[in-house]
């Protein structure tokens, strides 16, 4: 921001919290608008040392304690302790080392949520290697250009058959030694290997690593579709992780006789995961894996672990909150259904205005409405993420007031978070005791927020990113020169510096499960079809993703020529079989291209084409999307309203 800001106010504390005092950010305004906002760390800041070091530091003070929980063939879960997770990532680490793996060198990840992704992450680190993350779901040509650009010497793949995908793009790899895949046994192999070396390497490679090392290097989509590498280092996630920790004690500080755990099944390719995985080994939480997102899979896990805390999206809670509705309406009681929603969100509203100073919370009646309906609706709720969840950190893109407030009422608090792969995860999250539904919550402790003059969100913090990969330029080139990473969001802070998130300054869709999506290789792919004439790529804050597509005249009259339809008035081409079904084979061929959460699950056509003249498309033939977006919103919703389960 160009203008400069007065100094800080800050503002009233609070400390009737029963874990660490809740400073309200310190604010600045400009016009007498709240422009910026900080709240001072929680944590000191690490000096020395890197994450390769907790599991031996938790091993020394708390060999006992049970830090994970990993699933046996027979399908129980075996509880893992500080020592043996410790003697398991020394192995690693030593088998890697033995594999003539150095000091700095990059190795591959390629996995679903699983017990051996946090393993291979602190051994490697053990071994002072970076990591480097590749969704599972990614292309070939993904994959390749990761491999490539990170210059990785080696992979992991959880199965073989995405080692055999790879296998015609390797000679284009040429810095690619060693490739190892988690269903052939070679993680339980390198441990082996490692059993036979000497203990005292691991020491020297973890002696060498300092907060300001790099640890790994996480690839987003860009706007052009090319992923770029965030260089995240030791210290950012220290930065990140204790300051969470301290401000989310609920989840990580177990206050009663009931053990605190975290089942995490969204991906560990994602910051999101990742962050929370090693919040949970820093702070010995329980921490288990989940790798399937679909219900049949996952409610089996949830019920067996049954974890107090979930890392969860937008999509997962609204999935849980309709298919409960869904089956009371099967059972003749979606109106009982509909009455305890309302009573959860208007009780979860009166929380809200109690912790805010601005209520008294809930009253007599209200409290007996919800007693009644907590056997009835909200405890079957519970019950199905695993009966004991008491918190979920939801991030990704926002949640929204209304089901924030139900999930309140029904006995589950959400901390509500934003954050960057370039910001290590969470930037903001929603205070304990403070919450206010509907947006992001405050700044995470060491954070400061910005909202520049044209509206975009800025972030100064210990977690933000050192810079971006860039091999040509011989390493890591700086983000952000002057300590302001500018994030492509639009928001505004409120006077008590809560972030409210408006909309994309960019093009970039963010789904509601948190994946990025750059629309515009997909729009160039399906406009060189020849019956199209333009595409547009939605997505943002949906669960899925979808497609406008506009006829091209010349190339349909043809194809109506060649097939027989002259007598098909065009008006009416919209919805022919023939017709979708080709275009259906365009969108699968476009699809090769991204990764399967980034694909078209859905399209519609258009009975019109955009031009310029109806405000469709700029003077360079350009996608004007709010236009669009305004002018086909029936349309759009109708891409959503029915068949949403495609996540």
């Amino acid at each position: 921001m160009s203008t400069s800001l007065p100094s800080f106010a800050p503002s009233a504390a609070y400390d009737d919290a029963p874990g660490p005092n809740l400073v309200q950010p310190e604010t600045r305004r400009l016009d007498g608008v709240v422009r910026e906002a900080y709240v001072p760390p929680f944590a000191p800041s690490v000096t020395h040392g890197s994450l390769g070091d907790l599991p031996f530091d938790n091993a020394a003070a708390a060999p006992d304690a049970v830090v994970l929980s990993r699933r046996a063939e027979d399908g129980r879960w075996v509880d893992v302790t500080a020592a043996q997770f410790a003697e398991q990532v020394q192995a690693v680490a030593k088998g890697l080392i033995a594999e003539g793996m150095m000091p700095g060198d990059r190795i591959a990840i390629m996995a679903r949520t699983v017990y051996e992704w946090t393993l291979l992450d602190f051994a490697a680190w053990a071994a002072g290697l970076v990591t480097v993350p590749v969704y599972p779901t990614s292309s070939v040509f993904q994959t390749r250009w990761i491999l490539q650009d990170s210059g990785a010497v080696a992979l992991v793949t959880e199965t073989s058959a995405q080692a055999a995908a790879l296998g015609p793009e390797l000679d284009r790899v040429p810095d690619l030694r060693h490739m190892w895949v988690m269903d052939k046994g070679h993680v339980e192999r390198l441990g082996e290997l490692g059993a036979q070396q000497p203990d005292g390497e691991v020491g020297v490679r973890r002696g060498m690593l300092v907060p300001d090392t790099l640890a790994t290097l996480i690839y987003t989509s860009g706007t052009t579709g090319r992923p770029k590498g965030c260089a995240l280092t030791h210290g950012n996630f220290f930065a990140e992780v204790d300051n969470a920790v301290e401000l989310l004690y609920p989840i990580f500080k177990t206050r009663t006789s009931e053990e605190a755990s975290v089942l995490l099944f969204l991906p560990m390719s994602h910051v999101f995961g990742r962050m929370v995985a090693v919040a949970c080994i820093r702070a010995r939480v329980r921490l288990g894996h989940a790798p399937s997102l679909k219900a049949e899979e996952l409610l089996p896990d949830l019920a067996a672990f049954r974890p107090t805390c979930l890392l969860t999206i937008p999509y997962m809670l609204e999935k849980v909150f309709n298919r409960a509705r869904a089956k009371a309406e099967t059972g003749g009681r979606v109106s009982s259904f509909d009455r305890a929603a309302s009573v959860a969100e208007r009780y979860g509203e009166a929380l809200e205005a109690k912790a805010g100073g601005t209520g008294s919370g809930p009253g007599a009646a209200l409290k007996t409405a919800r007693a009644f309906y907590d056997p009835l609706v909200y405890r079957r709720i519970r019950n199905a993420m695993g009966g004991r969840v008491k918190y979920a950190i939801c991030g990704g893109s926002p949640l929204g007031r209304r089901l924030a407030a139900f999930y309140a009422g029904a006995g589950i608090e959400i901390y509500e978070g934003y954050g960057l792969t370039e910001t290590t995860g969470a930037a903001t999250v929603t205070p304990p005791l403070k919450p206010r539904l509907g947006t992001v919550g405050w700044p995470l402790p060491g954070t400061r927020i910005r909202i520049a003059a044209d509206g975009e969100i800025l972030i100064a913090g210990d977690q933000v990113l050192r810079g971006y990969w860039d091999p040509a330029a011989g390493g890591v080139v700086p983000a952000a020169a002057d300590g302001w990473l500018p994030t492509g969001d639009i928001g505004a802070l409120d006077d008590e510096g809560y972030l409210t998130i408006t909309g994309r300054k960019k093009e970039l869709l963010i789904t509601a499960g948190g994946k990025s999506v750059a629309p515009a290789p997909l729009e160039n792919w399906l406009r060189s079809h020849p019956l199209i004439s333009q595409c547009m790529v939605l997505g943002d804050r949906r669960p899925y993703v979808s497609a406008l597509i506009t006829l091209d005249m010349d190339g349909v009259t043809h194809w109506r020529r060649m097939n027989g339809k002259h007598s098909v008035p065009a008006e009416l081409l919209v919805d022919d079989h023939e017709l979708k079904a080709i275009l259906q084979r365009a969108i699968d061929e476009a699809n090769k291209l991204v990764s399967r959460p980034e694909s078209i699950r859905r399209f519609t056509i258009l009975p019109t084409d955009f031009t310029e003249m109806d405000g469709h498309l700029t003077p360079s033939m350009k996608l004007r999307r709010e236009a669009v977006m305004r002018d086909f919103a029936a349309e759009v919703e109708g891409l959503y309203t029915s068949d949403t389960d495609r996540g």
